[in-house]
């Protein structure tokens, strides 16, 4: 491969590393073809975008990128590296995870996920776990809602229970 190629790709790599806000780095390497297009459909489906990168191209790209220092990941990259490019962060882990029920593989090299690094296999269950943005958003909906919801309602049959009393009231004094 000639420098000019080796160049573009690294520029290509750098701006998708600055495009998305959270990337994965996975061993894809004994999935067989059919595996290997399995894994992709998914990913696909979960609008992942998965990239089989050389590693010295990436620690270019790594290396070029302003956004962090990616220097945590650096030791990771041996063997075949996959990278999983995803707008949610919890996203790759739960289809790693999902597919690894059925296959040995893809190995969960490192991950940068909300501003943070995970190096590791074992780091696997808790990122599937993390909950997205917009799920922590729902969330915090949700509790703010609650006590309104209470508030309404007691509201609401407010009148119903001020009548009882007042007609209970009205039958004692009889």
């Amino acid at each position: 491969m000639r420098r000019e190629d080796k160049n573009v790709i690294i520029d290509q790599l750098q701006e998708q590393i600055n495009q998305y806000p959270h990337f994965y780095l996975a061993d894809t390497s004994t999935l067989n073809a059919e595996d290997t297009g399995s894994l992709r459909r998914k990913c696909f489906e979960k609008e992942v975008k998965l990239v089989v990168v050389k590693n010295t191209l990436l620690r270019k790209a790594l290396e070029k990128c302003e956004k962090a220092d990616f220097s945590p990941m650096f030791e990771t990259l041996k063997g075949s590296t996959s990278v999983m490019f995803s707008e949610v962060g919890n996203v790759p882990a739960k289809l790693i995870k999902e597919f690894r029920k059925k296959h040995e593989k893809p190995v969960l090299k490192a991950a940068f996920v909300e501003e943070s690094f995970y190096v590791g296999d074992e780091n696997l269950g808790m990122l599937a776990s993390l909950k997205s943005k917009d799920e922590l958003i729902a969330d915090i909906v949700a509790l703010l809602q609650s006590p309104v919801k209470n508030v309404i309602s007691q509201l609401q049959s407010a009148p119903n229970t001020i009548a009882g009393v007042v007609k209970t009231l009205s039958e004692r004094e009889e």
